[in-house]
């Protein structure tokens, strides 16, 4: 009766595993794939090696990564609406430069082909700068497009001066590179900066500042040029970095 038993067991675990070879997309799917790749849903050796997982070699195979954003797995151009939006750049021309920047083809570091269960459904697993060359990883306009809010509109620097790569929110600045905060200057952003238009300043805020009064000052100290006020003072407290400047003008 026992050796029957076994006999019964051993039976039923090659059902089980035949049956995981032949509809695995039943048996063993950890849910639907992407829409993309409905065509393929019932063939998992189209992206799966036996026993190994789903292989990058089986990935390229179908998306050459110097077409990705070009052209489609069949060889079809991508033809995609320009938006003013996104200042003429198409979404399509952002993930081909984007993906001729990795360090190496790694498709599965970033994507998830199946969505899982409902509750938990993600398509696309948590990206990570370090994948990109070291070189490309602070020239976000390669693969982002610019902001065009008012707090970024005339900010031509890097990024990575107010932002991380690493986690993007919150946004961090050093004020003290720029003007230092000091006990008189602990004031409100709209002292400075007028509507909260954090992409420009001004210094007349306050009651001792006019125009008049600066340009009479600077003009006495044969000082011409004096429109970007922290080119010359970083703080109410020292001496004046340089004299003159040709920077941005301020906004009165």
């Amino acid at each position: 009766m026992k050796q029957r038993w076994l006999l019964l067991i051993a039976a039923n675990l090659v059902a089980l595993v035949a049956l995981i070879f032949v509809y695995p997309h039943l048996m063993v799917s950890p849910g639907p794939v992407i829409n993309a790749h409905a065509d393929i849903a019932t063939d998992c050796f189209a992206c799966h090696a036996p026993l190994r997982g789903a292989s990058v070699e089986r990935c390229a195979s179908c998306h050459a990564l110097a077409d990705i954003g070009r052209r489609t797995s069949k060889g079809a151009p991508i033809v995609a609406a320009r938006s003013p939006a996104s200042g003429g750049v198409t979404k399509s021309a952002i993930r081909s430069s984007f993906h001729q920047e990795l360090l190496e083809q790694d498709c599965m570091a970033c994507h998830s082909d199946h969505q899982g269960p409902k509750l938990t459904q993600r398509t696309r697993k948590p990206f990570s700068h370090e994948l990109l060359r070291p070189a490309s990883r602070d020239v976000c306009q390669t693969c982002h497009v610019a902001p065009r809010d008012s707090l970024h509109r005339n900010v031509n620097d890097n990024c990575a001066k107010c932002h991380s790569n690493k986690n993007w929110k919150p946004a961090t600045i050093d004020h003290d590179k720029l003007f230092a905060l000091d006990r008189d200057h602990d004031v409100e952003c709209v002292t400075c900066h007028v509507k909260s238009d954090f992409s420009r300043y001004t210094c007349y805020g306050c009651h001792e500042h006019t125009p008049d009064k600066i340009r009479r000052e600077h003009e006495e100290e044969g000082i011409r040029s004096f429109e970007n006020c922290v080119e010359c003072h970083r703080n109410a407290r020292d001496e004046p970095e340089r004299k003159g400047s040709t920077g941005r003008r301020e906004r009165d």
